[in-house]
């Protein structure tokens, strides 16, 4: 127990557990199964109410990350008579930082009486002294302060959390059969948080408040300072493609560098000349008080100068009145050697700076290359780093269990041994996608790319190609280097014939490496079930090699084949979900527009032309400017979810997800997004429905789909409609847009794709519309032509 109420001497002396009688089953209120819906195992809300830097859910725990003293998580239920029922302890389970603390809120009502439950007390308790190791923590219903009516328990609450910028989780929250007895001797003295005053009551409930509650001081960590993350380099395209920082505020270098690469949590700047500058933005940050300067980790060349700017407002929420000042690293007295160290300025060496409303911090003036490491406002007077908070491993990666691999009676035979540049061993068309370098060698050959969206195809026939026959057999591949990669098996449409959209149809993919393998020879080989392959097999086109993630990395094949046998002594792992792959509707006589996230000034343009033609429509949506008011995207969507369109996910900062060097950055990416989402519409359910930005698709990213929505049904959506508006929209022929959309559409597409980026986009809007309904087709969200039983009802 880590009660500091509680001795364990104490605790095993003074209280008394009855046997449980038979009729008492613990009560569970969340493993967070039925997160992505917004409620707990009792159908009632949960969450944070946005008080979190970041949360997300996944076997059976919710982790996050406090953003400040007012941070919070709770559990709202139907009002509970605990001693009646049976129930004499409230389990769950608690990880934080070693030798953290928490405050745990227990919300009591005077009686179940409908009358009685829309007003609560709060009782609390502090549990504190953790091992930084997940713990299971067992709270009995007894000493808890401002006596609270255990037979009317309404809601439970985690806050004052000891240190914030670090993980939390709890899981798996029950209420425990078991009559707690009153103690024989007094119990310990009421230990409670630190002196502050909030209201009781999660913004989300419908209960009124009845109290505020005063607590009186005591020995706490929670209020203390920790530092303010303004960038962690966590994500490439969070800064390059989005332009935001950690804070959500804009960064960027306005195309002033050569280059910016994010990797391993830094973030190297690479100057075309000394007019390149780099800024990150904080809000109108008042500091005062709390924080004494910025720290970062930096590696530069011997000899590298460069500027320091700090700029303040005159008045918050003007844009202008910004005021300057500047400082080079000389005279910071900073000096560089090629190493990284750790270097900081307290505010008070820029003359004047008001700390009360800080702006930004502007770097110029580059003599050379520089790496920032993680940049924060540090506490007080003395400089302190950023520590990057540890991240648990992500769960369910497929690492197990394995299977035996049974053998087949099919026939065996060859698909390449790249002795042809052009052909296969069956005579049909190989090649690698424009921008992929494929070297042949003598019967291989070798692949590196950049680009996780090209890949490497062979094909089977060239019409459908019926595998049933080979659904018990093995594809082989004997290759050398990296097996960062993903292999598809590609399926024809149903009229056989490539000038019909879609061509291919779908695809599954696999990751290579779970089932690669060395053998004793210390050759590399590569041995999937054909059943694995989750497609149409009597019209199959061929196999794709694709997703590549390791840019530094070649792969060299040298053989792919169809076998009925694998060598003795290995197991082939266990399929994992991977969703289903869509390029066109299924519902016949259908057409859906799917619209990419734009413009926030083009959204109003976008929906008046919706509303006007009378259609519902789907939006796939980045999570993190969700979460920037000052796009007004979050009141937008809400709109456009209120007329009945269906808002669906895009990615968190819009990476090419497959390209993503590791499954916790592709975690991050969905949980952060489902968070946004799940932010700005807490009451709905969270949309199985991801385009993966760029269309880059591949076995991981699409595995991680599956395993962070907690929905084997998820839709991974692309298209078989795109009016190229990436090509053509900001070109001297924006009209090949239309042109674009025409050809689809007559090749029998029935998806689009578009965003409202573009101003000649969107002007197009009204007759893309017009061309769809001409041919006949009913327009409706993707839900629906998906036909989806839990899409609404077509009107």
């Amino acid at each position: 127990m880590l009660l500091d109420r509680y001795l364990a001497t104490v605790v095993s002396g003074l209280l008394a557990i009855t046997t449980v009688t038979a009729a008492c089953t613990d009560l569970l209120i969340d493993d967070f199964s039925k997160w992505v819906e917004g409620t707990n195992n009792l159908n009632w809300p949960n969450g944070d109410d946005g008080s979190m830097t970041s949360i997300a859910a996944a076997a059976g725990k919710v982790q996050f990350i406090p953003k400040d003293g007012g941070s919070y998580f709770y559990e709202s239920f139907s009002c509970q008579q605990a001693v009646t029922l049976g129930y004499g302890g409230i389990q769950f389970t608690l990880q934080g930082p070693a030798g953290g603390s928490v405050a745990f809120e227990l919300q009591t009502s005077a009686s179940c009486n409908a009358s009685d439950t829309g007003n609560y007390t709060s009782s609390y308790n502090v549990i504190s002294s953790l091992t930084g190791s997940q713990q299971t923590i067992d709270l009995p219903l007894l000493g808890f302060d401002n006596a609270p009516n255990y037979d009317a328990i309404v809601g439970l609450v985690w806050s004052e959390f000891s240190q914030t910028n670090a993980i939390w989780s709890v899981g798996n929250i029950k209420l425990t059969c078991g009559t707690v007895a009153a103690p024989t001797t007094t119990a310990a003295p009421t230990t409670t948080p630190s002196s502050t005053t909030r209201s009781v009551v999660p913004t989300s409930t419908t209960r009124s408040v009845i109290t505020t509650v005063t607590r009186s001081s005591a020995s706490s960590t929670a209020t203390a300072c920790s530092n303010l993350l303004i960038d962690d380099w966590e994500s490439q395209s969070r800064l390059t493609f989005l332009g935001y920082n950690a804070m959500n505020q804009a960064s960027s270098d306005d195309g002033t560098m050569s280059s910016i690469v994010v990797s391993n949590h830094r973030v190297l700047l690479t100057p075309k000349n000394q007019e390149s500058y780099f800024y990150s933005q904080f809000g109108c940050l008042n500091t005062n008080d709390k924080y004494g300067g910025i720290s970062f980790r930096i590696r530069a060349a011997r000899g590298t100068t460069f500027a320091v700017q700090m700029s303040y407002f005159a008045t918050c929420g003007s844009s202008t009145g910004r005021k300057t000042m500047s400082m080079t690293s000389t005279q910071l007295k900073w000096t560089f050697d090629g190493t990284e160290r750790l270097y900081w300025f307290p505010f008070s060496v820029f003359t004047g700076l008001d700390t009360t409303k800080l702006d930004m911090i502007y770097f110029s003036s580059f003599t050379a290359a520089v790496i920032l490491g993680p940049m924060s406002f540090y506490c007080g007077s003395t400089a302190s780093e950023y520590i990057l908070p540890s991240l648990p491993p992500p769960a369910n990666t497929g690492a197990s269990p394995t299977v035996p691999a049974p053998s087949s009676n099919a026939k065996p035979f060859v698909i390449d041994t790249f002795a042809n540049k052009d052909t296969n061993n069956l005579g049909q068309w190989h090649g690698g996608d424009d921008g992929m370098t494929v070297t042949f060698g003598k019967n291989s050959i070798t692949i590196r790319t950049n680009d996780s969206d090209l890949g490497w195809n062979t094909q089977l026939a060239s019409t459908c190609f019926d595998m049933t026959s080979y659904s018990t057999a093995y594809l082989h591949v004997a290759y050398s280097g990296s097996n960062k990669f993903s292999i598809a098996l590609q399926q024809h449409n149903a009229h056989c014939d490539d000038s019909i959209k879609p061509y291919p149809e779908t695809w599954d993919s696999l990751e290579a490496a779970r089932y690669s393998f060395i053998t004793t020879k210390g050759k590399s080989d590569i041995y999937i079930p054909i059943s694995h392959f989750h497609i149409n097999l009597t019209r199959t086109i061929g196999f794709n090699l694709r997703g590549f993630f390791s840019p530094s990395e070649s792969t060299t094949i040298t053989l792919l084949e169809i076998i009925p046998s694998i060598p003795s002594g290995i197991s082939i792992p266990h399929k994992l979900p991977s969703g289903t792959l869509v390029f066109a509707c299924t519902r016949p006589n259908s057409f859906a527009f799917a619209i990419d996230d734009g413009d926030p000034h083009l959204a109003p343009r976008v929906m008046s032309i919706v509303e006007a033609a009378q259609i519902p429509v789907t939006f796939f949506t980045v999570g993190l400017p969700l979460l920037d008011p000052s796009t007004n995207l979050s009141k937008i969507y809400r709109d456009m979810a209120s007329k009945g369109h269906q808002i669906a996910l895009h990615s968190y900062t819009h990476p090419k997800m497959e390209g993503l060097p590791t499954i916790a950055d592709i975690d991050w990416e969905y949980q952060n997004d489902i968070g946004a989402v799940r932010q700005t519409f807490p009451s709905s359910k969270i949309s199985p429905y991801f385009r993966p930005p760029f269309g880059t698709e591949g076995a991981r990213m699409r595995q991680r789909l599956v395993e962070n929505l907690g929905n084997e049904k998820a839709y991974i959506v692309g298209w078989s409609v795109d009016v190229e508006d990436w090509l053509w929209a900001e070109s001297e022929t924006p009209e090949k847009q239309l042109e674009a959309f025409k050809r689809d559409l007559k090749a029998g597409g029935n998806l689009v794709v578009m965003h409202y980026l573009y101003e000649s986009t969107v002007g197009y809007l009204e007759e893309f519309i017009q061309l769809a309904r001409a041919s006949g087709k009913r327009l409706m969200r993707v839900d629906q032509c998906m036909e989806d039983p839990e899409a609404p009802p077509l009107t």
